[in-house]
């Protein structure tokens, strides 16, 4: 990603994209969250948490979520939500970066929003195909994404979800919601045999 596009970004503001007040923002989690298939998780993965809207959420529904933000403003600020919600326990936030070369966790549940789009096109199948060899198998994946481009993005949501539904990832397609605005898409891993 480009890490100096996403530190001056936050640097003037800590919440860019009004993740907490926007009304888009909160029909757009509450959408993400009826479209996980389970009710609860064992494990759940959130890279590219921002300041921790949805992550506060998405612990509500699993027994650990490990959260990734790299850039320290609104990592801080997604701690300090976690920690006022009592989810301490429960949640881990750390300073990793979605990358072909990261050592992902084996969770169940692996919710990519707003986050593909911003990886080089030659480095997202090779996150992916990572991400998904850590996954435990039959997990679930959930996709969010604006379908626009956008300044310091390297495509579009839709060109994201694209690479998703390629069969070399081997990805069963459970659903999706389109609008004018996103895309989400719920997958499932194979189970290994």
């Amino acid at each position: 990603m480009n890490r100096n596009f996403f530190e001056v970004l936050y640097a003037g503001t800590e919440d860019p994209w009004e993740l907490e007040t926007s009304d888009y923002e909160a029909r757009k989690y509450a959408l993400t969250l009826a479209a996980l298939p389970r009710h609860r998780y064992r494990s759940g993965f959130e890279p590219g948490c921002s300041v921790g809207v949805l992550t506060a959420r998405l612990a509500e529904r699993c027994e650990h979520l490990e959260a990734w933000e790299p850039i320290e403003r609104p990592r801080l600020r997604c701690r300090e939500r976690v920690s006022a919600a009592g989810l301490t326990e429960r949640v881990t936030v750390t300073g990793e970066e979605l990358d072909p070369d990261a050592a992902f966790p084996a969770a169940d549940l692996i919710v990519l929003s707003e986050v593909l789009y911003y990886l080089p096109e030659k480095k997202l199948g090779p996150t992916l195909q990572r991400l998904f060899a850590a996954a435990q198998p039959g997990a679930d994946i959930v996709a969010v994404h604006w379908r626009s481009r956008d300044e310091g993005m390297e495509m579009t949501g839709d060109e994201a979800h694209a690479e998703l539904r390629d069969p070399r990832h081997g990805l069963q397609l459970l659903g999706g919601w389109r609008e004018e605005e996103y895309v989400i898409d719920v997958f499932r891993l194979p189970e290994r045999t």
